[in-house]
């Protein structure tokens, strides 16, 4: 089965190493509670709001071992008014086994508040 799996962090600075760390730390976190291969993703995509621009956060997934031939592409969000600032979102494209409730989407930071209801009970995020 092809799943999405969604995730976002926030930075509190626009600078490259936090916006490549904090999203490094974030699809990391994806891979490893998701339990994904790179040879099983289609593709993944960052976005970021338009107060980011030090650095492509995607530029986090070439830091992954294995991870050197998987497509991805950045792009900024929307810039919808009193939407949450300095945020990176990323979507991972991939083929699994996970049934649609076992899939884990991950927020760390500020970001946790995006969807609450998918944060309770599962600590470790940062």
């Amino acid at each position: 089965m092809i799943r999405g799996i969604r995730g976002a962090t926030t930075v509190d600075h626009n600078e490259a190493a936090e916006i490549i760390a904090r999203s490094q730390a974030l699809i990391e976190d994806i891979i490893h509670d998701n339990h994904v291969e790179a040879e099983n993703v289609a593709s993944v995509m960052f976005s970021a709001t338009v107060d980011i621009d030090a650095a492509f956060p995607a530029k986090a997934l070439r830091h992954v071992p294995g991870w050197t031939y998987v497509p991805v592409m950045c792009m900024q969000e929307i810039p919808v008014p009193d939407s949450l600032p300095l945020c990176i979102r990323v979507m991972v494209t991939v083929e699994t086994e996970l049934d649609q409730p076992e899939v884990r989407h991950i927020y760390h930071h500020n970001a946790k508040q995006l969807r609450p209801d998918l944060n309770a009970g599962r600590g470790g995020s940062s």
